[in-house]
This record gives structure tokens, C-alpha cells and sequence, in this order.
């Protein structure tokens, strides 16, 4: 999520009121000077502003515009998605999985059986075999996307193999990658050594990463040339090109397999890189966000500590252009506003409070006109869970280790606060440890958490070997044990 108020951050948007602002729900910035851009307000209508070049803002012609103009074709469809080409061109995806696409089309990029320049948004269809889109990505002048069968289809310019056809020859329509598994496989150019083989040379069909050979990759971002790996485990690898140290080794050699950045000595969470530019950037489980590489034209060889908050305003400040590395995404909640200083640190100071809450013998110090709460029973939960429940009240943010943070979203539940268990479910995907993992698959089966039993689940199973020698997993009540053996093993965890 982003803050309502950062997209100001952004130059594209600095004609804009803080009404037009603060109604933008979905957005992406792009072009080779950071100036186009298109929105998607609360009400769902779509809006575009910029250089519009090639026809990229897909209002029918190619007249620039610095006041918003509607795309009535997007509007009211349920854009989810937005992804954006050198060209530039523009894919976009519905919660419906209809997928739209516009503007330079001279590679095929477009996927509509031709080379014509597309004014509006127009449906691709033929290629996808009725299957429904949920991700969608661009490179330079090719387009991927990712169906709700978990297929990889992708069509465009394919000098290089960047298409994954077994060829070189552009692609017009989609294109199903015919690679099977949970391994990294890239394809494509590989002047760089951006693909992580070990050598120089453009591969035209996937082919499997060794160098990341026994490690679970749960994240690949792609920079220019240079290529971004973040391991469930919260380690970070790069390799590719390094010019400007956009794999933040400490130096400008090209790395042709994937290296470790052990700069960064404690769990990365998150990461961010994108083809319009050389800069890289990490976000810490302490929440703090990192970047290097080219920094406003300054080459940063080694991850430097930034004083923002998330990844998105790293691109909107650093990034040459400034362009949006994925699309933004503005959560409203009702009756949210954003919180003075003063009230923040109200939140436990007892020569203010009138009311106290007693959690464990502990009290808890917060106000009778801040929180409309009429009964709770306090015994059901421990005093860090109820603390940290009452703090998020007052801040909107969430500090508790993984292993407490089921425990809160339990009460999260209770009192219907929806934003709250989307930060607990982010704290425990982002905690999770080969130590810890057990003893949070123990209390998704306690709390009923269905989404995070699955998801600790196959963390287990990913790191079996390592996991079943923990004190959690001895600890395992038994029932419990048989059933995740069970599932172990139709998981295929015990083939050989």
C-alpha cells in the first residue's frame, strides 16, 4: 500500500488538486522522461495526462495533454493491472481477466495480430485460450502475462528470444511459454549476463537458472540490463549489468550468476528495480528501504539507507526517469484521516488518558473520545497483542513479532478491522523463518487462518529437511503432525 498523500511525490502529478489526488485509487507513471501517466479513481473511471507519445494514453489521438483526460473504453471496466513498454505501450488488466492494450505496436507488442500504432484500448483475445489475466508485465517492446491457470503467455519483439518461443522472429498474438516449474528459468537477451547462466549468450527458449540451484525464489524484478532475486528466506541476489552498481556488490563488475548482496546483513522483504532505468532499491524487515545504482545520475555501487518509507517514493525521487516501478496502489479506509503528531504520541501517556485498559497486570493508558469501544474481554489475548492493537488505533501501524501477530489478527477479526489483518498477514509472510515456521503454522491451525496455514504450510515443506530438526517442530502436537505428514506427502515432499 501507499500513502494517499505520496503520490505528490510524483512531477506528473503536480497539477492536481488534493481532491483529484487523494480519488486516485490505481495509477502508473512511464515514458522515457517519466511524463505520461494513467489513473483510476475510486468511482473507477480512468483518466490519462502526458506527452502521449505513440498514442500511449489511449484517448484516440496523440495530442499531449497536462490537464486529465477520460479513457471512456477503461472506464467502469475494473482495471486491476496496468503495465507499460519503452514505446511506449500500455497493457491493462479487469478483474473480469479481459485484457486491454494500446499505443506503440511497431514489434507486435500490442498482441493483436498486427504492427498498427493503437489509438484506444482494444481486447486481446485470440492466443489466450479463454483464459482469465491476473498479472501482467512489459519489457522494452515485448509483453508477458499470467493467467488464472497459472500459464505464462507472451508476445512482441523477439530479436533476442525475449519471447521464449524456441525462435527470433517477433510475435503478433499471445504466446504460451512452455516452461513447468517451480525453478527459475529465464530467456532472452543476455549481453550482460542478465539471465544468470553463467555466460553472454541470448537464449531463445526458458532455460533453468543454476546458479539459483536449492533455493526457494519468492520475488524476480528485472532493472535495464540487471536482474533482482529475493529468496523466501529474505536473502537478495542480482546479477547482470553493473555499470552504474545496480547490483550493489561494492563495485561495477558484471556479475553473470546470481550473487549474493550481503551488504544488506538482515532480511530484505521486499525489492524493486524496473527495465526504464538502472536503480535498485530493498525494503528491510525493520522497514527500512535501501537503494543503489543510479541514483539521479550518481552511480551508487553499495545499498545506501534512505529516510523513506516504501519502495514507490525511491522511483518517484531517485529513478532517472522518474517512472512507477509497478503500479501505485491508494487504500481509503472509512473514517481514517491522516493522524497528527500530537495524537500519535497520546497514544499511552498516562497524564492525558482517562481510561485504561488492564491487559496481564499491565495497563494500557488511551483515551474515551478516541476509542468507541463498549465491552472487551481483555483475558482472551496477552498484553504485547492488546498493546499493539491499541497502538494501531491511535497510528494505523503495526509493530509485533510473527509470532504474536496471528494472536492480533484473531482480534483484528473481531472488531472487523480489515486493514489491520492485511498488516498481521504481512508481518507473518515476512517473518516467517525455518525456526519460527512451525510454531506459526501451529497457531494458523489454532486461529483458523486458512490463507496462512497454506502459506506456512509450504514454506515448510520447501525447507523440510532443516525444518523438522527445530524445537517447533518437536513441539508439534501429534494429530497435528500426522495431518501435515499427510499433506506432506501428496504435496510430493518425500519423492525421490
Amino acid at each position: 500500500m501507499t500513502n494517499i498523500y505520496d503520490v505528490a511525490k510524483w512531477p506528473v502529478f503536480g497539477l492536481l488538486d488534493g481532491v483529484a489526488l487523494a480519488n486516485i485509487k490505481l495509477a502508473c507513471v512511464f515514458g522515457s522522461t517519466g511524463n505520461e501517466t494513467i489513473y483510476v479513481t475510486c468511482d473507477d473511471e480512468v483518466f490519462a495526462m502526458g506527452s502521449n507519445v505513440n498514442g500511449c494514453l489511449g484517448v484516440g489521438d496523440v495530442q499531449s495533454t497536462l490537464t486529465p483526460r477520460k479513457i471512456e473504453s477503461l472506464s467502469k471496466k475494473g482495471i486491476t493491472s496496468i503495465a507499460c513498454g519503452s514505446g511506449p505501450h500500455v497493457i491493462a488488466a479487469t478483474e473480469d481477466g479481459e485484457l486491454y492494450s494500446w499505443g506503440h505496436n511497431g514489434y507486435c507488442q500490442l498482441g493483436n495480430g498486427s504492427t498498427t500504432q493503437g489509438m484506444v484500448p482494444c481486447v486481446i483475445s485470440a492466443g489466450l485460450n479463454g483464459s482469465k489475466v491476473v498479472q501482467v508485465s512489459c519489457g522494452s517492446h515485448h509483453t508477458l502475462v499470467r493467467t488464472d491457470r497459472g500459464e505464462v503467455y507472451a508476445w512482441g519483439y523477439n530479436n533476442c528470444g525475449q519471447v521464449g518461443s524456441g525462435a527470433t522472429s517477433n510475435i503478433s498474438n499471445p504466446r504460451r511459454v512452455s516452461a513447468t516449474s517451480v525453478l527459475v528459468f529465464a530467456w532472452g537477451y543476455n549481453g550482460n549476463g542478465q539471465l544468470g547462466m553463467g555466460n553472454n549468450v541470448n537464449q531463445p527458449s526458458p532455460c533453468r537458472v543454476s546458479s539459483l540451484q536449492n533455493i526457494i525464489i519468492s520475488q524476480i524484478v528485472c532493472g535495464y540490463n540487471h536482474t533482482l532475486a529475493l529468496s523466501d528466506e529474505g536473502k537478495l541476489y542480482a546479477w547482470g549489468a553493473n555499470a552504474y552498481g545496480q547490483l550493489g556488490t561494492g563495485n561495477k563488475a558484471n556479475q553473470v550468476t546470481a550473487t549474493l548482496v550481503d551488504v544488506l546483513d538482515k532480511r530484505v522483504v521486499a525489492m524493486a528495480a524496473i527495465h526504464y532505468s538502472h536503480l535498485s532499491a530493498a525494503t528491510l524487515q525493520s522497514g527500512d528501504v535501501y537503494m543503489w545504482g543510479q541514483c539521479r545520475g550518481q552511480s551508487t555501487t553499495s545499498p545506501i539507507k534512505t529516510k523513506f518509507s516504501c519502495l514507490d517514493d525511491v522511483f518517484a525521487c531517485f529513478s532517472s526517469p522518474p517512472v512507477t516501478w509497478r503500479p501505485l496502489t491508494f487504500e481509503n479506509f472509512v473514517g481514517r484521516r491522516a493522524l497528527e503528531e500530537s495524537l500519535m504520541l497520546a497514544f499511552n501517556d498516562e497524564n492525558t488518558s482517562d481510561i485504561s485498559f488492564v491487559v496481564e497486570d499491565q495497563r494500557i493508558h488511551v483515551h474515551k473520545a478516541f476509542l468507541k469501544i463498549s465491552e472487551i474481554e481483555i483475558t482472551q489475548f496477552t498484553y504485547p497483542v492488546y498493546r499493539a492493537f491499541l497502538h494501531y488505533l491511535y497510528t494505523d501501524h503495526v509493530d509485533i513479532p510473527p509470532e504474536e501477530a496471528i494472536s492480533l489478527m484473531d482480534l483484528a477479526n473481531a472488531y472487523c478491522e480489515t486493514h489491520l489483518k492485511k498488516l498481521c498477514e504481512r508481518i507473518i509472510k515476512q517473518g516467517i523463518t525455518v525456526n519460527n515456521s512451525f510454531h506459526l503454522l501451529a497457531a494458523a491451525i489454532k486461529y483458523e487462518a486458512s490463507d496462512l496455514h497454506d502459506f506456512c504450510f509450504k514454506f515448510c515443506v520447501n525447507h523440510l529437511t532443516e525444518v523438522v530438526q527445530t524445537e517447533s517442530f518437536l513441539a508439534f502436537e501429534e494429530t497435528h503432525t500426522k495431518d501435515f505428514i499427510i499433506r506432506a506427502a501428496k504435496w510430493g515432499a518425500f519423492k525421490y
